[in-house]
């Protein structure tokens, strides 16, 4: 397969769709950026090429703090009815509160879930195709991580990363394309988040299994996007892949040390939950005829 490095520089190679992208590497159906860096180069820019999205329904996974509730805000912000689900409500419904406040065109509807229970996540969807007929945008960002390495790790944690980031992304995955399917919607998304530990077994113990969770991600957002080019649907696939990301993902997996999540953010400029939200919105805004199938944020 042949792979064409290009570097991004000059004015007239700045997407449509206002962002900047420095590096990328194109693959055949696939476009897969290396290094990608996305800054925003004007809301106009962005809402325009954002203005199909515009009233449709998108859900997002873990949306109370973090990644998911930047990505919500910024669907929002973009037009976007979206379904932000999680745990802690009510840290969505201050959200929801504040986008209406700041007048954004899109609305956020918040909603209970707990993902490692498949018949909450069955009823999430069965309320969401009576309230607003159905997901057209999936974007699976819950995921977890406990400090268990692989010698000396409880089960239970083990189990809890594998119902959170596998099954429950799958769960949501096959649900939404079944809304998206009995609706004839041909142009959903569905975005897994995943994590460089996703494509790299770093030298740290206590994310060894949690790697292989984000690696069962690559595979499924694969098969994902096989599946959906055999059964001849324009239906896209995406795994985003950040690197460390300044949320309270690194405080939680180290909750009994903060000094080590500390010594972590110390060690590297770790990104912003806005530059993955960037990413979603430049994945969801890309022309019909192009596949970004994984971005590599670093």
């Amino acid at each position: 397969m042949v792979k064409h490095v290009f570097p991004l520089a000059s004015p007239e190679q700045v997407p449509r769709n206002g962002f900047k992208v420095q590096q990328g590497i194109w693959q055949e159906s696939d476009v897969i950026f290396s290094c990608l860096q996305v800054h925003s180069a004007g809301v106009t820019g962005v809402r325009a090429v954002m203005e199909r999205w515009q009233g449709r329904v998108a859900l997002v996974t873990g949306a109370s703090v973090g990644i998911g509730a930047a990505v919500a805000v910024e669907l929002v912000r973009l037009g976007m009815k979206v379904v932000g689900c999680a745990r802690d409500v009510g840290k969505i419904q201050k959200l929801a509160a504040e986008c209406q406040s700041a007048g954004h065109p899109g609305v956020l509807v918040p909603f209970k879930c707990d993902l490692t229970n498949e018949e909450e996540i069955l009823s999430m969807f069965a309320a969401i195709k009576e309230q607003h007929k159905g997901v057209d945008v999936c974007i699976n960002n819950a995921g977890l991580s406990h400090p268990e390495p692989l010698l000396s790790g409880k089960t239970s944690s083990w189990k809890n990363m594998i119902d959170v980031n596998v099954l429950a992304l799958s769960i949501c995955a096959r649900e939404a394309y079944q809304s998206m399917k009995e609706r004839n919607v041909d142009d959903g998304h569905i975005i897994n988040m995943n994590s460089l530990c996703g494509h790299q077994v770093f030298s740290l113990a206590d994310a060894h299994f949690y790697s292989a969770t984000k690696y069962a991600v690559t595979a499924l957002t694969e098969g994902l996007r096989q599946e959906l080019r055999a059964g001849n649907t324009h239906i896209r696939a995406t795994c985003i892949s950040p690197g460390v990301v300044e949320t309270e993902f690194m405080s939680r997996f180290y909750n009994d040390s903060p000094e080590k999540a500390a010594g972590i953010y110390a060690a590297v400029k770790p990104m912003k939950a806005i530059d993955v939200a960037s990413a979603v919105t430049y994945v969801l805004s890309a022309p019909p005829h192009v596949q970004l199938h994984r971005d590599l944020l670093k």
